[in-house]
């Protein structure tokens, strides 16, 4: 962050951000230079970071780059996803795309997916505004490949949840009911990548 911060001075850089950062990262990297925005994986199944890190964020004024707002695409197609997947997708092995997981987790998309009709939009679309809703600060990257799904990303926007339809959703998809982690273990995420701090440091 010393050196990111020389950047900044220099004019070489004009804003930082970090990507799977935890609060306490967030909050020592901060106090050296202002840190811009944290990308983080942020989506009705992905909800841990509403403890710690979203909280701290919103404390130092910090933008949310949610990425993955639609759990790695479960909610455009729900359970069925797996059975899509191309040889070499990462999600394939992922611990929540397992078929035990699936089955659980499929309930989830049921009920999501009984509220999109509801509101007569398509089961992306309500988890996606979801994320909108959370606030000014908060802007959701979900990835596409096809233009059509790009058009219904855009059409998430007009989608419109009251409190108590937010309440509804998130009392669906509650930590504790999702089945499977995110990340094998041996992923770096923000659970298991602290940085130690400079004064436990040794010269070599």
């Amino acid at each position: 962050m010393g050196e990111l911060k020389k950047l900044v001075e220099e004019g070489k850089i004009k804003y930082i951000g970090l990507s799977e950062a935890s609060a306490s990262t967030i909050r020592r990297a901060h106090a050296v230079q202002p840190i811009t925005a944290v990308q983080i994986e942020w989506s009705l199944w992905s909800r841990e970071v509403e403890e710690d890190i979203i909280p701290t964020c919103r404390e130092l004024g910090i933008g949310i780059v949610a990425y993955s707002p639609l759990g790695r695409g479960f909610f455009a197609s729900g359970p069925k996803l797996a059975e899509n997947l191309e040889q070499g997708d990462i999600r394939k092995n992922l611990p929540r795309f397992q078929q035990e997981n699936l089955d659980h987790n499929k309930i989830v998309f049921e009920k999501v997916q009984e509220i999109a009709r509801k509101k007569r939009c398509t089961p992306a679309q309500l988890a996606l505004a979801w994320v909108h809703h959370q606030g000014d600060d908060v802007c959701p990257i979900p990835g596409t490949s096809k233009i059509e799904n790009l058009n219904q990303n855009i059409g998430a926007l007009s989608v419109k949840l009251t409190p108590d339809e937010m309440a509804e959703l998130e009392a669906i998809a509650r930590p504790d009911v999702v089945k499977g982690e995110r990340h094998w273990n041996i992923m770096a995420t923000y659970k298991n990548s602290e940085t130690p701090p400079l004064s436990s440091w040794k010269a070599a």
